[in-house]
């Protein structure tokens, strides 16, 4: 039968064995302390400690997020703004960056979230609240840059920082909201009256094109009674030159020969050869007969 001190101390030693026992993970590093003191470097693995000796402080090495939390801020026009903001960061993994990140820093985490609150509000103190909405990528490059700058002992690298939310006023947002519904309803009327000003532009241009048109055709016309009365000058000029009296005539023959009455020309007038040579018809003179038949026998007899 076993010696019960061998048994105990047996068990004693198996206890301690796995009670050393460390599994570090690939997404974290450790740092094994003996005696308070700063003793190894953990990679990903198996490792054992000393129990009570020494201790080991598992590092996570991924990229990390934190909320800087909701908070009040007074832009320089003087309106509180509601602003939120996340923080992206990770461990480096090399050795000195994890011990920095223990050493260098009380809890990284909550240093990194008080470290951008404030440089929150000294960015956006200096902006209005409209250029804090429309500038948001210059406030992410410049909280940033700054978180950059301020862990750089921390062993931790700041992989970007964004805006969650830069909340006005309940009032203040009604308000912007309608100022924003007013500039829209005035780009729509500024786009409606250029619209209707393209469309009247055309029918400008089309009813000039018409008056035009219009215009044309009266020249055309009164061209056409031009040369018809110049016309009309030269056959005046041809058959009427100096014959004023015989025109009457001809005039009076025509308002005649309109109402279908009957004309006697005597022979030998000047009429009938105007009258010929203007209408190029024969035209031939008619005797005068005598009135009196019973006094020509009388005369014979």
């Amino acid at each position: 039968m076993a010696d019960p001190t061998v048994v105990i101390i047996i068990c004693v030693v198996v206890l301690l064995f796995f009670s050393g026992i460390r599994i570090v993970r690939p997404t974290e590093r450790g740092l094994t302390e003996r005696l308070g003191k700063y003793h190894r470097f953990g990679n990903p693995g198996f490792h054992w400690i000393i129990p009570i000796i020494e201790k080991m402080y598992r590092v996570n090495i991924t990229e990390q997020m934190v909320n800087a939390e909701p908070q009040e801020i007074i832009t320089n026009d003087n309106l509180n703004a509601s602003v939120d903001a996340q923080v992206y960061f990770k461990v480096k993994q090399d050795e000195e960056s994890v011990k920095s990140s223990l050493y260098n820093v009380n809890n990284y985490k909550w240093q990194i979230v008080n470290l951008a609150r404030t440089t929150l509000r000294n960015i956006i103190g200096t902006l209005t609240l409209k250029s804090a909405n429309s500038e948001r990528g210059k406030i992410n490059a410049e909280l940033h840059k700054t978180l950059l700058s301020e862990t750089m002992n921390w062993g931790i690298e700041i992989v970007r920082a964004e805006l969650k939310e830069i909340d006005p006023p309940k009032d203040v947002q009604e308000t912007m909201n309608k100022v924003v519904k007013a500039e829209n309803e005035k780009i729509a009327a500024i786009d409606y009256a250029s619209a209707r000003e393209t469309v009247a532009d055309g029918e400008k241009r089309a009813k000039i094109k018409e008056a035009e048109g219009y215009k044309q055709s009266k020249i055309l016309h009164a061209e056409g009674e031009a040369e018809a009365i110049r016309l009309v000058n030269e056959a005046a000029d041809k058959y009427f030159t100096g014959n004023a009296q015989l025109l009457r005539k001809l005039e009076a023959l025509e308002t005649s020969l309109a109402s279908n009455a009957k004309i006697v020309v005597p022979t030998g007038s000047e009429l009938v050869n105007v009258i010929g040579d203007m209408a190029g018809a024969g035209i031939f003179p008619m005797t005068k007969k005598n009135p009196n038949p019973d006094n020509e026998k009388e005369k014979k007899n």
